[in-house]
């Protein structure tokens, strides 16, 4: 490994959040209940029975994180906009209370020189919504053009930088078809259903918002896995194909005009996941629609898969890995730590797809971050875990990937959707009884290579 590993000049430092993970104040401020609020409210649906509530408590507490950002030498900062915190219903009538929340924090940011890149949805759809039909329902995606249609126009004058939905796959499929995550649907015609609302509603999303400013900056985050044949069997890399049609061409071929792999419809109509409405679901106009141009893509990594064909996930009726890697290659959440797939997905969606810029809009590990007697959080296997796919990122720039920029994942301590607060992501460790906030080892080693623009 090179001693020392400069990145371009300009190349944006970040870390990142989103709403219902760190907000807190469920019920302050005429903030109305999401889908995230209802599901976990349900016995079961969340390991350790907890909430967002009260998480982090940055909805009163943002100040001290905004200066913790700016103490870390943060460029940017992504954070998501809660939508029923400014539109209780859904639509209609706008809550001045939850704007006057997120100008304060855009104005906090700009003031410690901090860009703010706000993503409009981070899965917390209203739940007024979700009981019309949620993303099932193609009202939804004229609802979320309303949405961001207040929102870019209120904070349109300082926030440039938008992305419109983040990882469109956990919210169809982990949503509305696993059921692991709100609003805890089992149904593949859901899913399915889901998928093109939101990315419908992604590319109405970008028009709405060049219509408030052409020079807004938009993208969307999607979270991309590469795949590789656990053997050179013709089973192996068939299943292979599948995997990756499913979860990332399936999002990755639409934005760029490519309209929904052919090979995936048929696989979904072969074995009866595709709803048979599909053809009427896909109106004329859509496949346009969702190929707005936008400014860059967002990718957010974290695992790669290796497939087997005979080794199918009971959830997913799909390929899944069958590599297990040691206690020591694995986080927490019992993902294997891969640094070469950042390389390898970077560099994949460059050469397949040639997006203008790209940004890693999420990448980080959960491990078990215990201070010591004295307070401290020597959380190094994090360092080792950012610090080599920091490098791969760079192998990538070298091979001539735009990216520009990084923002790990995260900011702090926060929870950790259906698992609840066991997992630490963040380099900010939060002592949640007291809401203490303590800068871990790796956030002083960040705000060191942010120093330095360099990787030591």
């Amino acid at each position: 490994m090179p001693a020392r590993c400069e990145f371009p000049h300009g190349f944006l430092w970040g870390a990142a959040t989103s709403a219902y993970q760190i907000e807190g104040a469920t019920t302050v401020d005429g903030r109305t209940e999401s889908v995230w609020d209802h599901f976990c409210s349900t016995p079961g649906n969340v390991h350790d029975g907890s909430s967002g509530e009260p998480a982090c408590d940055h909805y009163r507490r943002f100040r001290e994180d905004v200066a913790l950002m700016r103490d870390m030498g943060l460029h940017a900062y992504r954070f998501s906009i809660s939508w029923n915190r400014v539109l209780p219903q859904g639509r209609g009538a706008v809550n001045q209370k939850g704007l006057e929340f997120y100008d304060r924090l855009v104005d906090a940011l700009l003031e410690a020189g901090i860009q703010p890149f706000a993503t409009l949805f981070h899965w917390d759809l209203p739940q007024s919504l979700q009981q019309q039909g949620g993303w099932v329902a193609r009202s939804s995606v004229d609802a979320f053009v309303e949405y961001v249609g207040v929102v870019g126009h209120r904070l349109g004058d300082r926030v440039k930088n938008w992305i419109t939905h983040n990882e469109p796959w956990c919210v169809s499929i982990l949503g509305n078809q696993v059921g692991r995550h709100a609003p805890g649907v089992r149904h593949w015609h859901s899913a399915l259903a889901t998928s093109h609302h939101l990315m419908l509603s992604h590319g109405a999303a970008v028009r709405a918002l060049r219509s408030i400013d052409s020079a807004f900056q938009i993208g969307i985050a999607l979270n991309l896995v590469p795949a590789v044949p656990a053997s050179p069997s013709e089973a192996d890399r068939d299943a292979t194909r599948h995997f990756d049609g499913h979860f990332n061409r399936w999002f990755l071929d639409p934005i760029h005009g490519r309209g929904y792999p052919q090979d995936i419809l048929r696989d979904y109509e072969t074995d009866g996941r595709l709803p048979p409405n599909w053809q009427s679901l896909v109106r004329d106009g859509d496949l346009l629609l969702i190929a707005e141009p936008t400014d860059f893509v967002g990718i957010n990594y974290y695992r790669r898969e290796v497939i087997r064909s005979d080794k199918l996930s009971e959830e997913l009726n799909a390929p899944r890995t069958v590599h297990l890697p040691s206690d020591d290659q694995k986080t927490t959440m019992g993902w294997e730590i891969h640094s070469d797939g950042m390389f390898d997905i970077l560099h994949r969606v460059h050469l397949d797809y040639a997006p203008r810029c790209v940004y890693v809009t999420e990448n980080g590990a959960s491990f078990d971050d215990v201070p010591d007697a004295q307070g401290l959080v020597a959380d190094v296997d994090r360092i080792r875990y950012v610090r080599d796919h920091l490098l791969a990122a760079q192998q990538a720039i070298a091979a001539g990937v735009p990216l520009r920029g990084y923002f790990l994942w995260s900011l702090m301590d926060n929870f950790e959707w259906e698992r609840g607060y066991s997992p630490r992501f963040g380099i900010v460790r939060v002592d949640y009884a007291t809401q203490k906030r303590t800068l871990k080892q790796s956030a002083r080693w960040y705000r060191e290579v942010i120093r330095e623009n360099s990787v030591d």
